[in-house]
């Protein structure tokens, strides 16, 4: 698939094979993941995160070894009001608006700036539509630098 604004299509990489094999050194079940998971969820670790969290500290190379995945173990226990992808874009604007109330010759951050704040559009379009958000919802630099903050 090509990029949104590059017209470039990218390296197709391959996918990572599904493990069939019981791995016998895990000492970890399904439940006590799920409170593994929970628990560094609440103390504010993103989704990404919380994989590399797993993998490192605790040996666990896959959520997907115990057919779940990270993300829907976090939005069963608390739903955040924005989603994740969506609002690292947002956080990403907000530093490159900042930037530019300093800097406000800086063309090519403009441009980076509008081709950004059209991806966060592009996607709450999408959210709204597939009910992660609210039907009416828009994107402004205000409200993003509240939701940021």
């Amino acid at each position: 698939m090509a990029r949104m604004h590059s017209r470039k299509h990218g390296q197709h990489g391959s996918k990572k094979p599904i493990k069939k094999i019981k791995v016998d050194w895990l000492i970890y079940d399904k439940d006590e993941v799920e409170k593994l998971i929970l628990k560094l969820a609440k103390e504010g670790k993103s989704s990404a995160e919380i994989g590399l969290l797993l993998r490192d500290q605790y040996g666990i190379p896959d959520v997907r070894y115990f057919k779940m995945r990270v993300l829907k173990v976090i939005e069963k226990d608390h739903k955040k009001e924005v989603p994740e992808d969506l609002y690292n874009l947002i956080k990403k604007a907000v530093n490159v608006h900042k930037h530019m109330d300093s800097n406000r010759k800086d063309s090519k951050g403009k441009h980076g700036l509008e081709l950004l704040e059209s991806k966060i559009r592009r996607l709450g379009k999408y959210y709204a539509r597939t009910g992660k958000l609210p039907k009416g919802w828009k994107y402004s630099i205000d409200e993003a630098k509240l939701l940021v903050k």
